[in-house]
């Protein structure tokens, strides 16, 4: 009989681990190549260089605390918000074309779709009382 008598905690799924990958790749991204991401920034926002750095980092911190039980909840709350923030660079995208990008445009307007798909996704995996990880 072993003493310990605490519960195991459950092992993370892997769909916990692709999506803070997912997300922790998509950040460092911003940083090693952020002039896609500065194309994409609408002429209406101001300093598009600290708006790609805030939504790099924003990415990498909520895909590692993801990672972590005690910050899991928040990490997805923030990611939430991350991805309403960023769907105008998504949709300026789409609407006038993705500059430096060879991307035909009706690939630019099937991303949009996505975005309330990786919304659920982060939602389930971090937030949702019916997960599993």
């Amino acid at each position: 009989m072993s003493d310990d008598i605490s519960p195991k905690k459950p092992a993370p799924s892997i769909q916990l681990w692709v999506l803070a990958a997912f997300f922790i790749a998509a950040g460092a991204n911003h940083f090693a190549n952020p002039a896609p991401y500065l194309a994409m920034i609408p002429d209406y926002l101001p300093a598009p260089g600290e708006l790609v750095w805030i939504s790099g980092a924003a990415e990498v911190l909520g895909g590692l605390g993801v990672l972590y039980p005690g910050t899991r909840v928040l990490a997805g709350w923030g990611l939430i918000l991350l991805l309403l923030a960023v769907f105008p660079a998504n949709l300026n995208a789409a609407m006038h074309g993705w500059s430096g990008m060879t991307l035909p445009p009706w690939i630019l307007w099937l991303r949009l779709p996505f975005q309330p798909v990786l919304l659920w996704w982060v939602y389930r995996v971090c937030i949702s009382r019916r997960q599993k990880v």
